[in-house]
């Protein structure tokens, strides 16, 4: 996770990809999600027209690290 200019990044190419990827965060926060759970649904994400680097290392990282950080 990066933060720049009061927006968390999370290696996607938008705020839109960005912003869907801390949704993500948060509901396998709230609801207790194991790290298969997460991955399957970044996968499922990156299916998406404009949101394909969701599976990328990068953000498969930097999700990783901002959910073992909690």
């Amino acid at each position: 996770m990066v933060e720049t200019s009061n927006k968390i990044r999370y290696g996607m190419f938008s705020d839109t990809g960005n912003a869907m990827i801390q949704g993500v965060i948060m509901t396998a926060k709230a609801n207790n999600l194991d790290w298969d759970q997460v991955v399957n649904v970044l996968y499922d994400i990156a299916t998406l027209d404009g949101f394909e680097e969701a599976a990328d290392t990068v953000v498969r990282e930097m999700v990783y690290e901002t959910l073992m950080n909690v």
